[in-house]
């Protein structure tokens, strides 16, 4: 069995260790790793989701998991843009935003 890793954040691990542990185990250690989607489609499925939802606390976190699971930043922007139609202009907006300041901050090109 692979080694399990910590994904939510330790600082809850004190005040909900439940929420983190499933969190943990059933979401990053089951869910993710299930076969039938592979972690770049598991990645473009869930921003997509986070951002039509306006669930900007999360979107960050799968935003850098999305790129380090394979998705380019064209890939993203074109999703992100593409949802704009669906979801909502300032949801789209908001998640361009946070993934053009993920993008600067690491210092990727183009």
């Amino acid at each position: 069995m692979a080694e399990e890793k910590a994904v939510a954040p330790q600082a809850l691990g004190e005040f909900a260790p439940k929420l983190v542990e499933l969190t943990d185990r059933v979401l990053f250690g089951d869910v993710w790793e299930r076969p039938g989607l592979s972690p770049r489609d598991r990645s473009l499925v869930t921003v997509t989701t986070l951002a039509a939802l306006y669930r900007t606390e999360q979107l960050g976190f799968h935003l850098r998991r999305a790129l380090e699971n394979g998705l380019t930043r064209e890939e993203l922007v074109e999703a992100i843009t593409h949802l704009a139609f669906y979801a909502g202009w300032p949801n789209a907006m908001t998640a361009i935003t946070q993934l053009k300041g993920i993008v600067d901050e690491s210092g990727q090109v183009g």
